[in-house]
């Protein structure tokens, strides 16, 4: 029994003698903590030292914000249809009748008139909108500045560096190749090479379709991102009644520039389907009923409606033999071509500056103006086409084709061919997206 009782008094010391190293490790562990206590409680009872303050009061100088130079202003505007040069300078703030006066006498300054849609002008005024400088890009690629100079003003021209580039356009022919050309807003000239390209292969007078397209690649002339001036026609595709053309222009080492199918066989002709651009046939190469004889007679050309003083081009390389009045064909022109070939060019208004008998003439050059002179009822150009002295109908003669391309410079044409034919791969491939 005894041995029971120190057993279980044995058990219990333990856990006592536990408890009590506990409480003394919680007591030591509470020493720091309530030295930091009173660490804070001694601070927190430190006085704070007191900072002088002084106001300051000073008089800063203010600078005078205003310019003694006038205020100025530049606009900017782009020639609309139907504007005149008061509506434009109206749109550019521009209220000096003085200023305006002088731009429409200044002879030097007939540009300014002449600019095209989309062209832009600068002007320069003050705020009560006189015009103190004005400037533009003329269609020759000179920069013209106008500039105030006391109760008058200077004119300065300079010719600026331009960047080359490359456009890309195409049209839908729907009644004439012109109408075409302007619908697609091709340039003039540009549309003047498309006809001159396919000249010997697409009569632009009676051969066209509704419904025939184009494509056209040429050189553009910018000046600070605007197009001034366009360059040379590079290329062209014309479906013709279903048929393709496709022309590239090419010059050679000597300077020498002519249109070639993409494979390098040339497209100029022994002569042109016609002597004039943009014309149509008031009468052609048959028996009619003689306008001012009233007799039943061999029309032996063919008859192009044009107004008086529109040009007339020889249509093939040649000399000229006769220049001057002659019977029924009033002013007239004959040139004597290779072999039994001549044209002659009738009823002209008047002829080219220094054309004589003699005169070489190459293909396309200018030799007349269209006039009424002679026989005739209204103006017009009459041309015969004739071999041996007997005329034929210069619609319906099939005629030579000029020499070929030197093989020598055939792998550099066809590599140039290349890169611009490829174009109109992309146009097309542009055109079917976004109809999709």
């Amino acid at each position: 029994m005894s041995n029971t009782k120190n057993d279980i008094l044995t058990e219990n010391s333990v856990p006592a003698a536990r408890k009590s190293g506990i409480n003394w490790l919680l007591w030591l562990s509470s020493v720091p903590l309530l030295g930091i206590a009173g660490a804070f409680a001694v601070v927190g009872q430190q006085q704070r030292t007191p900072v002088d303050t002084v106001a300051v009061v000073d008089e800063l100088t203010v600078p005078n914000l205003q310019s003694a130079a006038p205020d100025v202003y530049w606009r900017e505007e782009r020639i609309q249809q139907g504007d005149s040069l008061g509506s434009l300078l109206s749109r550019m703030g521009v209220s000096d009748p003085a200023a305006l006066q002088y731009l429409r006498k200044q002879t030097e300054l007939s540009g300014l008139k002449q600019l095209k849609l989309g062209r832009t002008v600068q002007a320069q005024t003050d705020a009560e909108g006189e015009l103190l400088g004005l400037q533009y890009m003329d269609a020759d690629g000179v920069l013209v500045k106008v500039t105030a100079a006391g109760d008058s003003f200077s004119v300065s021209k300079d010719k600026v560096q331009m960047t080359v580039g490359t456009a890309m356009k195409a049209g839908t022919i729907k009644s004439t190749l012109f109408a075409a050309t302007d619908a697609a807003d091709l340039p003039d000239d540009i549309a003047t090479s498309l006809s001159d390209m396919f000249g010997s292969q697409i009569n632009f007078h009676k051969g066209l379709h509704k419904g025939d397209r184009f494509k056209v690649v040429y050189e553009t002339m910018s000046y600070n991102g605007q197009v001034v001036q366009t360059g040379r026609l590079l290329a062209a595709e014309f479906i013709n009644g279903g048929k393709v053309y496709r022309a590239v222009s090419f010059t050679d080492a000597s300077g020498h520039t002519a249109y070639y199918t993409p494979e390098g066989k040339s497209l100029r002709k022994a002569f042109l389907q016609s002597p004039m651009e943009f014309t149509r046939v008031t009468s052609g190469f048959a028996m009619r009923m003689h306008p001012i004889l009233g007799e039943w007679k061999q029309h032996k050309g063919v008859d192009y409606g044009a107004p008086i003083g529109s040009k007339v081009k020889v249509t093939a390389d040649g000399v000229v033999t006769f220049a001057g009045v002659k019977n029924g064909y009033g002013n007239l022109i004959e040139v004597k071509h290779f072999g039994d070939f001549t044209t002659a060019y009738a009823h002209l208004s008047g002829f080219a500056p220094n054309l004589k008998v003699g005169s070489k003439v190459s293909q396309g050059d200018l030799i007349g103006f269209v006039g009424q002179t002679g026989w005739a009822t209204g103006p017009h150009l009459h041309y015969e086409f004739r071999v041996a002295g007997e005329a034929r109908d210069p619609l319906s003669d099939v005629v030579p084709i000029a020499k070929p391309m030197d093989d020598k410079v055939l792998p550099q044409f066809t590599a140039h061919a290349s890169t611009l034919t490829a174009r109109f791969d992309l146009m097309q491939t542009l055109q079917e997206r976004n109809l999709d």
